[in-house]
């Protein structure tokens, strides 16, 4: 099955095309523009360079949250634009969380994913890893970075991984040996992780009416209704 996957959940942008064997195509870019400028252009360059058409792909993947919500919102755009466009095309949306997870499968232990949602406050997912195969072990979530991680078990070794990773290890995890960071060559998001996640696990799977953004917290357009309904009630 070939898969082609965009990742436009932060601050990198990334495209990845894999064939079921092997990864054909993969660019990430850590940009200051926004995706809607560059995650097409880099679509167009990755089938071009891979003398594929959209027509061949299989499945379309992209990384639906948690993460930035314009990025997101793009993401899943381009990818039902994508499907609309080319009515033969299947959908796939992973979970940010998930994806990382896949960058570090060879760890064999604890893979945690945090990503930054606000200060001291994270995304996180669980997993666990034997070197080869990747187990969810826990619910995506957004927590306070002490819930989480005063009291973590950390008998086993734990892997890091995500924007966030790096904080969390020097506030919480300064002197230990059992718990590492992902290397700067995976910390971050890999479209071609969400190939993946999507080869492993074709559940994942849809159609493009089906593909839905997984923000795990409100919107700042809910928060601020919200807030506008508080203030009404108390008038």
């Amino acid at each position: 099955m070939r898969i082609l996957a965009i990742d436009t959940s932060g601050k990198v942008a990334s495209v990845a095309i894999t064939d079921g064997e092997k990864l054909l195509w993969e660019k990430s870019v850590y940009t200051t523009l926004t995706h809607s400028q560059v995650i097409l252009p880099m679509v167009e360059q990755a089938l071009r360079e891979s003398s594929l058409e959209l027509s061949d792909i299989d499945c379309a993947a992209v990384a639906n949250g948690p993460g930035s919500y314009t990025g997101l919102r793009i993401g899943i755009g381009a990818v039902k634009g994508m499907c609309e466009g080319c009515k033969t095309l299947k959908c796939a949306g992973v979970s940010t969380l998930l994806a990382l997870a896949y960058n570090v499968q060879f760890f064999s232990g604890k893979i945690v994913s945090v990503m930054r949602a606000r200060p001291n406050i994270s995304y996180v997912g669980e997993f666990e890893s034997d070197g080869k195969r990747l187990t969810r072990t826990g619910e995506d979530r957004v927590a306070k970075d002490a819930d989480t991680f005063e009291n973590f078990d950390i008998s086993k070794p734990v892997m890091l991984v995500g924007d966030n990773a790096a904080f969390i290890k020097d506030t919480y995890f300064k002197d230990s040996p059992n718990v590492f960071t992902a290397n700067a060559a995976c910390v971050l998001q890999k479209a071609g992780s969400l190939c993946l996640a999507v080869s492993e696990d074709n559940s994942l799977i849809t159609d493009a009416d089906n593909l839905e953004v997984s923000y795990l917290q409100a919107t700042k357009a809910e928060k601020d209704k919200a807030h506008s309904d508080i203030q009404e009630e108390v008038k």
